[in-house]
């Protein structure tokens, strides 16, 4: 199998450019998933406390027999409305959030802990910030970055805080690529990370223009959308319980999309995204 290139985040840490992303496995089936996509040869896992699977990664993890500096293991808080995240009391939530999703995975520390929603109207994230500075200061985690931020939530982290988020987590795909929000992130130093990089259901799965790519390489439809996140430069993380479909997805190193393919892959942006916008969008 080809080998997944990495990228180097601002703080000199390297995260995998191609990982194994968990949502929507159930906790009993987690256990088994992860460990056939170590197995296949991820070395990058991708998890969050809502997903309520990081008892079964960590069971995978500790079974796989991979030296734990060889993998990347992230996980996320749920910064949702059942609790208060301004002030010191915030700050706490944070940091027993965070040792819950460590003694779930049965981690010593994990790799990379995200903020996983902004919550923009509330105005508690700079808050939740200072106790994600206090985790990477105390290396309890290695690097710390964002999940769903938009540039204003970003700015505001420049501008208060010396620890500038490694990543931002989104949602990106060909029909929702992004372009402003890479930008930002490019100036300032920040990786992009995609979800759902194959979106959801088959509708780009069975998109003409991406159809016609596949089988001009030879490749799956999958394939070529994963070959053009890594040619563009983003991280992306798959999910998938089907095994076939799982090593299928990390085989995407061995073929390069030639610049007519990139051109009609530009075309296929609707601007229509899957998921809520996070600039509107509370969870409770």
């Amino acid at each position: 199998m080809s080998t997944i290139p990495s990228i180097t985040l601002n703080n000199g840490t390297t995260i995998p450019q191609l990982g194994y992303g968990v949502w929507q496995v159930p906790d009993d089936e987690a256990a088994s998933a992860v460990r056939t996509a170590i197995e296949a040869g991820y070395r990058s896992i991708d998890t969050a406390a809502i997903y309520e699977n990081e008892v079964g990664t960590g069971r995978a993890i500790a079974a796989a027999g991979v030296p734990r500096e060889e993998l990347y293991i992230t996980t996320k808080l749920w910064n949702s409305g059942t609790l208060d995240w301004s002030g010191q009391q915030g700050q706490d939530a944070v940091l027993r959030a965070f040792d819950e999703s460590l003694a779930k995975l049965g981690l010593d520390y994990v790799d990379l802990y995200l903020i996983h929603w902004p919550r923009p109207m509330h105005g508690t994230f700079p808050n939740v910030w200072k106790a994600f500075e206090k985790l990477y200061q105390d290396g309890r985690v290695k690097s710390v970055g964002v999940s769903n931020f938009g540039t204003e939530q970003l700015d505001t982290l420049l501008r208060e805080s010396s620890v500038v988020p490694v990543l931002n987590q989104v949602e990106l795909h060909p029909h929702f690529p992004q372009a402003e929000l890479r930008e930002y992130h490019a100036a300032h130093g920040i990786a992009t990370e995609a979800w759902s990089p194959l979106g959801q259901g088959k509708e780009l799965l069975a998109e003409p223009t991406l159809v016609k790519i596949a089988e001009k390489q030879g490749r799956t439809v999958a394939q070529v959308m994963l070959r053009w996140h890594l040619q563009s430069g983003v991280i992306a993380i798959p999910k998938s319980v089907t095994p076939s479909r799982i090593r299928e997805n990390l085989d995407v190193a061995g073929f390069e999309l030639d610049a007519e393919d990139l051109a009609a892959i530009a075309t296929l942006e609707t601007g229509k995204r899957l998921g809520p916008d996070p600039q509107g969008f509370d969870w409770n």
